[in-house]
C-alpha cells in the first residue's frame, strides 16, 4: 500500500479572540485601573507594583501548614526570619495591602476621606498636565502639589480617626508577618531534605 503524503503549509496561530489572563503562580490578581498611577504623575509606581506581583510566591506554598515548625534555636530563628522576609517579601506586601483594604472597608469615614484626597490629586494631575500650577510666581512640581494636599488633609484624617486605623494596620501586619517568618520553616523549601539529614546525624551521634 503506497504512502500518501499530505502537505501542510501555513503558520498556526491562535484565534485572535483568545487572550491570556495575567496570573501569578496560578493566582489572578485584580488589575489596577489603566494608567491610574501614570495619570497621578508616577508611572514608575505601576511598574513597581507589576514587578511585585511577578515575584509573588505560590499562596499554597505560603500557607502550607506542614512547614510550620518552631525554630530549633535563637540563632536559627534570626536567620529564618531574614530568609522568609527575603523569599516571601511580595507575599508579605500583599498581606499588608489586604489589611489596608480591610481597614478602609470597615472605616467608612476614613475610606471617604482617602477617596476624596485621591480624587483631588487626580484632578490636580490633570490640570497640571495642561498648565503648571504657580504660587507667588513660583512653579510647583507635581510632587510639591501632592505634598501640599497631604498636609492640608492631615487635620481631616485626624478627625476621622485615621491615626488609630494606621497604628492598627502597622501593629497587626507586624505581628502576622513576624509570626509567619518565625514559624515557617523556609529551609524545607530552599533545601529540601536538610531537616531529615540533620535528624539522622543527631540520632547517629
Amino acid at each position: 500500500m503506497a504512502d500518501v503524503e499530505i502537505p501542510i503549509m501555513g503558520d498556526i496561530q491562535p484565534p485572535p479572540y483568545q487572550k491570556q489572563n495575567p496570573s501569578v503562580n496560578g493566582y489572578e490578581f485584580l488589575q489596577l485601573p489603566p494608567l491610574l498611577l501614570g495619570q497621578l504623575g508616577y508611572p514608575k509606581a505601576q511598574e513597581w507594583v507589576q514587578r511585585r506581583r511577578a515575584n509573588v510566591r505560590p499562596w499554597s506554598l505560603f500557607l502550607n501548614t506542614n512547614n510550620i515548625r518552631p525554630p530549633p534555636s535563637i540563632p536559627r530563628l534570626s536567620k529564618r526570619v531574614m530568609k522568609n522576609i527575603e523569599y516571601f517579601q511580595s507575599n508579605y506586601l500583599f498581606v499588608f495591602i489586604g489589611l489596608v483594604i480591610y481597614s478602609l472597608i470597615t472605616s467608612p469615614l476614613v475610606l471617604l476621606t482617602v477617596a476624596a484626597a485621591l480624587g483631588i490629586c487626580y484632578k490636580v494631575s490633570q490640570r497640571h498636565s495642561k498648565q503648571e500650577l504657580m504660587v507667588l510666581n513660583h512653579k510647583l512640581t507635581l510632587a510639591q502639589v501632592y505634598a501640599i494636599i497631604g498636609i492640608c488633609s492631615l487635620p481631616v484624617f485626624y478627625m476621622v480617626g485615621a491615626g488609630d486605623v494606621l497604628f492598627w494596620i502597622l501593629g497587626v501586619s507586624w505581628f502576622l508577618i513576624t509570626l509567619h517568618a518565625a514559624l515557617y520553616n523556609i529551609d524545607s523549601v530552599l533545601c529540601p531534605g536538610e531537616d531529615e539529614l540533620n535528624s539522622l546525624v543527631m540520632q547517629q551521634v
